[in-house]
């Protein structure tokens, strides 16, 4: 949905310390003994991958897809999130094509992206080439012409003139508002859900604005769906709430503004290592954080990589894939995508150009390989060292006798310093040169790096 709504109304919540859930009336409906579900196995050393399924080709559909599924496995891409692939609303629409948002039918394929079969066969693909898939779920909202507005006008918010009307304080005037005082319409989601999961062999869901639907609801629903299988369930929202509520990976909004701020030179590395204390205190050593320099709400709504972040851009990702957290690479974010996707209109991505490849092949083949960099509990916590300066950023991450030395200059100045906290390790491999070092000759030396510049040294 709209980045700049949504983003005014995550800081507004925030801030008053609740989500939608508490501010809007609803049945409560009480659930007792919840355990969220662990993540499954496979993710703990996993990398995701958001696809723009209606930008990533020509045809726009599930079988033109597949041709990059190899590239994508090669690239070090585990888990695949496709954007909504439901047919989209024709009532209210917003542009030529629609948002993908405004779901017409939570059972049934965008026609325009190919049949059931056609994504039938797209899921046992992905999972022929080792990678898992999860589909984008819009709980909160549904278009105007979906079915349930006729057959259940009652599951869904009415204004003060009796009318229907979009969800309250956005500019989503193409989608209507579900009320989850509604017990059958909380089921039928639930079973919709299931259906994908049960028909289709599908590993997880991403839930679009999950803190605008009652955290109740939730705990049922995800409890009922990991019955099935266990799944991988990402939600769009930054609150540790949700992972109380079944949820294994929520998104890191307050990490990737600081990220802008810190490419533009408004903030320093100072306000990184603060970062990280609150993120510390705030969430639980197992719950899974998801780090991204873009994603389809940021290129479209506030540009591109290049547009926000410039020079800095390479830099930022390096910050964001080992840091913390699960990294996401946006699709043509390979690519070097410099543009804006449109949203409502068709707008290919150009695959014409891949040599950002290496460089993202490099940080997810590092993430696979060592176990410092792995999610949640599976990985180490990053150590911060001091520096002569606030533009020079220094972490390290250890685990299971593994390591790893980041070092990021945030000016557009060379910076030339001194640094002799390295392990007294036999080799140390620079993971972009491939430079062999040992830990006492590199605490002797003088390290230098350019504007923007970085390196990763590797135990």
């Amino acid at each position: 949905m709209p980045f700049k709504i949504l983003l005014t109304t995550l800081l507004m919540l925030t801030l008053q310390g609740c989500s939608r859930s508490d501010v809007r009336p609803h049945l409560s409906q009480k659930i007792s003994h919840f355990i969220p579900a662990p993540p499954p196995d496979w993710t703990k050393n996993a990398t995701i991958y958001e696809v723009n399924l209606r930008q990533y080709t020509r045809e726009g559909t599930f079988n033109a897809f597949r041709r990059h599924l190899t590239r994508l496995e090669k690239l070090g891409v585990d888990i695949l999130w496709l954007m909504p692939i439901y047919p989209i609303g024709e009532e209210r629409r917003k542009g030529g094509m629609g948002s993908p948002y405004s779901v017409r039918d939570y059972r049934a394929t965008n026609p325009d992206m190919g049949t059931r079969e056609d994504f039938r066969a797209l899921v046992k693909d992905i999972h022929r080439h080792g990678m898992k898939i999860i589909l984008d779920w819009v709980p909160n909202h549904s278009a105007f012409d979906n079915p349930w507005i006729t057959a259940h006008p009652e599951w869904y918010t009415k204004d003060e003139n009796g009318q229907i009307t979009h969800p309250e304080g956005t500019d989503w005037t193409d989608v209507a508002d579900l009320n989850y005082d509604q017990p059958e319409m909380r089921k039928e989601m639930t079973a919709s859900m299931a259906y994908w999961v049960r028909q289709f062999d599908i590993d997880g869901f991403r839930c679009d604005v999950a803190g605008f639907v009652p955290n109740d609801f939730w705990k049922e629903n995800n409890a009922a769906l990991q019955n099935i299988k266990p799944l991988f369930l990402l939600a769009e929202w930054d609150d540790p709430a949700l992972h109380r509520a079944g949820f294994h990976m929520t998104y890191t909004w307050g990490f990737h503004h600081l990220l802008n701020q810190l490419a533009k030179g408004q903030k320093k590395a100072p306000d990184v290592v603060a970062y990280m204390q609150e993120e510390r205190q705030k969430f639980q050593p197992g719950d899974y954080r998801m780090c991204f320099t873009t994603n389809h709400d940021e290129n479209t709504w506030k540009g591109s990589i290049h547009e926000r972040m410039g020079d800095a851009g390479d830099a930022m990702n390096v910050l964001a894939f080992t840091l913390f957290g699960m990294p996401l690479i946006y699709s043509g974010q390979e690519a070097g995508l410099q543009k804006r996707l449109s949203f409502f209109e068709k707008d290919e991505i150009d695959w014409s150009d891949l040599s950002k490849s290496g460089f993202y092949q490099t940080l997810l083949s590092l993430k696979h390989r060592n176990p410092a960099l792995w999610n949640g509990r599976h990985g180490a916590p990053a150590e911060f060292f001091p520096t002569p300066n606030k533009d020079l950023l220094i972490f390290t991450r250890h685990k299971a006798g593994r390591s790893v030395y980041v070092f990021i200059n945030l000016s557009a100045h060379t910076q030339e310093f001194y640094f002799d906290k390295f392990e007294n390790a036999p080799a140390f491999t620079n993971v972009f040169t491939d430079e062999i070092a040992k830990g006492s000759d590199l605490n002797s030396r003088n390290h230098r790096l350019g504007p923007r510049g970085f390196m990763i040294w590797e135990k």
